[in-house]
């Protein structure tokens, strides 16, 4: 995988410390939290389709019936190889 939960990571605390630029003044300012934004987003939506997955997986862990299968986008390697 080429993007992990530490590179979110790492893009926030980016993210933070452009927010944090006491240099950044009016337009340049306004852009950085524009883009801010855009990434808590996109970081949020992240976060909640890894919970979504994290979920998955609890419930199969917690008893499934092991003949059971879960819909496609809610298995671990949804979108992946079947094979």
């Amino acid at each position: 995988m080429k993007n992990t939960l530490g590179d979110l990571n790492n893009h926030l605390f980016m993210q933070l410390e452009r927010l944090n630029d006491e240099d950044l003044k009016d337009e340049a300012l306004e852009m950085e939290i524009k883009r801010a934004k855009a990434v808590t987003y996109i970081a949020s939506q992240l976060i909640a389709a890894g919970t979504l997955a994290l979920n998955a997986q609890k419930f199969i862990s917690d008893g499934l019936n092991q003949n059971e299968k879960l819909p496609p986008m809610l298995e671990a390697n949804a979108g992946g190889d079947k094979t």
